[in-house]
This record gives structure tokens, C-alpha cells and sequence, in this order.
């Protein structure tokens, strides 16, 4: 089971104080929850993908990798990826990039994002984000998978003898989590392929997200990839943490009250009681997050969101402490003895490397000998197998 930390990467006034951090103050802060998440004992840091204000992540690999650079074990990933308005070329190469340099501490999530003038930015049609999320993975898909690519499609040019460069770290490509809250193709889609589901439900009731993670559990069981127990399932959160309720309840509510989604809406006792925001002790926040698990089954991979709303620097710093130190423990605790020994935990680059090389020595591909223009003919791959 892991447990990081996301982050929507928004710039947010903080309702107490009345200041606006600067583009500058978020991107540092960001990298200092990304460094404290580590150092608490979390397995992994998100960061989602945004192209206007008021947010910051626009280049989710270039963070990412500067953060990989200054820690050793955080595992880290996008809280979205967008396959509708991204070239699949540039992802492939992006991200392929990003499992080098981190040595495979990185996965992705993919999906259509909820800011709508952005796909006429990118020159997409957001009418069309349904079939541009499947036409773009099955590329991507192959992509990774295949030196040389001959592809056409629908919504960009086609491909003839394409080969996507870097090639992925061992040859075995970056683990795709497929995100939605409210699209059954994409479940579909991310059980065709044997991916992860990631329902990120921090909005909407449980009852939702219980039809569209059993949906796709049973997907994954039909194609072929395991029982729907063994399907690999992330889950969103929301916490803020404090000594005693009371405490925690008072810290947060000018934030919540303020807050640019919920703000101005249902009070913070009633969202709290209707979604997986949890404001407490961290036996409180211990207690809903174990609730997850009875509505939705085992599942690998917890990601809290800690620093939206305005939320200042220092606060978001001691809540990591409270929730690496006295939340995520117990949490550990108690979802391993409770779950099934069939149930496989979170997919990591080892692990994909093991399960397609066993003992051997992993691939690495090596170019044959620069002509000048390695474009043309077969393979430019030394050991790739003969026609």
C-alpha cells in the first residue's frame, strides 16, 4: 500500500493573512512538501497538469524531475497528465525521460482534465475528449512498447516508422494510472490495458464511486488480467490535521469557507460528512480514511491533498508531520493485516521488471551505428530481432 501527498498546484489567497503568494513562493513551497513527504516516510508525491492561472504546473516532468533529484526513494507522479491536448509523442518522450533521470521512481496518471478553454488552445475540439483520450493512449500505449511504430489515426498525423526516444528505462514501460470521477470508458479503458484506476473522490458521494470502481474491477477480471480483487485501484483524499478536533476544526474553516471550489457552499461538518474530507485528530483522520476501504475493497495506493485553499507553507509542513508520523503508520498497520493475500500491492518499476525479466538482465537498447540519419529502414535498435 503507498501514501503520498498530490497537489492541484494552485495560488490561492489566504483568507487569514490576505496575501496572494507569488508563481515563484508556490513552485518553492511545493518543493519543500515534495522533500518534507519523503522525510515523514510517504511513498509519493503528485502534481496535477494546469496551463492557466491560477495555477502553476505546466511542466509537470521538469518539477517532477528536479524533485526526484533531491530525494532517494519518493516515487513521483501527476495527479493528471492530460492525453486529450498532449501530443502522445511528446509524452512518450517526456515521460520516458523522466523514469531515466529518476531511475524509475515515477509512474503517471492520465486524463481529460476539467479546464475547458484549454483543448482550443492545443488545438483540440473538447467535444471530441472522449475519443481523444482512447486514440492518444492506444498510441502512447504502443509507443513504449515498440521500436518502430507505424500508426494512424483520426486526430493527428500519421506515423511511419516511428521510434519514440528515450526508449523506457529497461525497456519496460512507466505504470499508467488511468483518472476519472465520472466516465465509465475510461475505467474501461484502464482495465483493457491492465492499467491502474484512480478515482480521485474528493467531491462526490461514495455511491458513485462504488459503481465506477466495481465496473472496473470486473473489466479487469473479463480481460483477462486477474481476479477484481487484483485489480490495481488509487483512491483521493482530503485532510487537515491537529492536535484535537477542536483544534483542527477552528485551523481550517476560514480556509474551507474561502476555498475557491467549495467555498461559499455547504458548511465544512456537512462536506466533511458527505465526501472524504476528514478535519480532526489523526484518530479521527484514521478512522474515515479506514471507511475507504469498506466501500471500495483493497486497494494500493492513498493520496492525500494538504496544501490547497491558501493554505500557507508552515501549516502545510505540520500536517505531513502528523500525517507521516502518527496517521499513515497505523493506517499501514491496519490495511495490511486486514487485506487478502491474493490483493498485489502498488505496481513499482522493480517489480515490472522483475515480473517481465525474472533473473535475467534487463534490456537496454543500444542504436546501431550513427548513419546520419537513423529514420529510415528497419530498426535502429542493435538488438532488435531480425525480420
Amino acid at each position: 500500500m503507498q501514501f503520498g501527498v498530490f497537489s492541484v498546484s494552485d495560488i490561492t489567497r489566504d483568507p487569514v493573512t490576505g496575501e496572494t503568494p507569488s508563481e515563484a513562493e508556490r513552485i518553492k513551497a511545493v518543493m519543500a512538501i515534495a522533500k518534507k513527504t519523503e522525510e515523514v516516510g510517504l511513498d509519493v508525491f503528485a502534481i496535477g497538469e494546469h496551463h492557466n492561472p491560477p495555477f502553476f504546473s505546466s511542466s509537470p516532468t521538469t518539477l517532477l524531475a528536479a524533485i526526484a533529484a533531491q530525494t532517494e526513494r519518493l516515487v513521483v507522479s501527476t495527479s493528471t497528465t492530460l492525453i486529450t491536448t498532449n501530443d502522445p509523442v511528446k509524452i512518450a518522450e517526456d515521460y520516458a525521460m523522466l523514469q531515466h533521470v529518476s531511475g524509475g521512481r515515477m509512474d503517471l496518471m492520465l486524463g481529460r482534465g476539467n479546464t475547458a478553454p484549454v483543448y482550443p488552445w492545443f488545438g483540440q475540439d473538447i467535444r471530441q475528449g472522449l475519443p481523444l483520450a482512447l486514440e492518444h493512449y492506444n498510441l502512447l500505449h504502443r509507443l513504449w512498447r515498440e521500436d518502430v511504430v507505424d500508426w494512424q489515426g483520426r486526430y493527428r498525423t500519421p506515423l511511419q516508422g516511428f521510434t519514440s526516444t528515450p526508449r523506457p528505462l529497461d525497456d519496460v514501460p512507466p505504470f499508467v494510472w488511468h483518472g476519472s470521477i465520472r466516465t465509465p470508458e475510461i475505467a474501461e479503458q484502464a482495465a483493457y490495458y491492465g492499467d491502474g484506476f484512480f478515482a480521485n473522490n474528493i467531491f462526490w458521494p461514495k455511491e458513485h464511486y462504488q459503481r465506477l470502481i466495481g465496473f472496473y474491477r470486473q473489466r479487469y477480471a473479463h480481460h483477462g488480467h486477474g481476479t477484481p480483487e487484483q485489480a490495481i485501484v488509487g483512491l483521493g483524499g482530503q485532510a487537515f490535521i491537529a492536535r484535537t478536533s477542536q483544534e483542527a476544526k477552528a485551523g481550517f474553516r476560514p480556509y474551507f469557507d474561502e476555498a475557491p471550489v467549495y467555498g461559499n457552499g455547504p458548511r465544512m461538518e456537512d462536506f466533511t460528512e458527505q465526501t472524504p474530507l476528514s478535519v480532526g485528530s489523526p484518530q479521527e483522520v484514521i478512522d474515515k480514511t479506514l471507511t475507504f476501504r469498506e466501500s471500495f475493497g483493497d486497494y494500493q495506493r492513498q493520496l492525500f491533498l494538504m496544501d490547497h485553499a491558501g493554505l500557507p507553507l508552515g501549516t502545510v509542513l505540520d500536517q505531513l508531520e502528523l500525517l507521516g508520523g502518527e496517521v499513515v503508520p497505523v493506517l499501514r498497520r491496519e490495511l495490511d493485516a486486514l487485506r487478502p493475500a491474493g490483493v498485489p500491492d502498488a505496481p513499482t518499476h522493480a517489480s515490472l521488471v522483475k515480473a517481465k525479466y525474472g533473473d535475467a538482465e534487463p534490456r537496454q537498447p543500444r542504436p546501431n551505428a550513427n548513419r546520419g540519419d537513423n529514420v529510415t529502414g528497419g530498426s535502429p535498435y542493435q538488438d532488435t530481432a531480425a525480420a
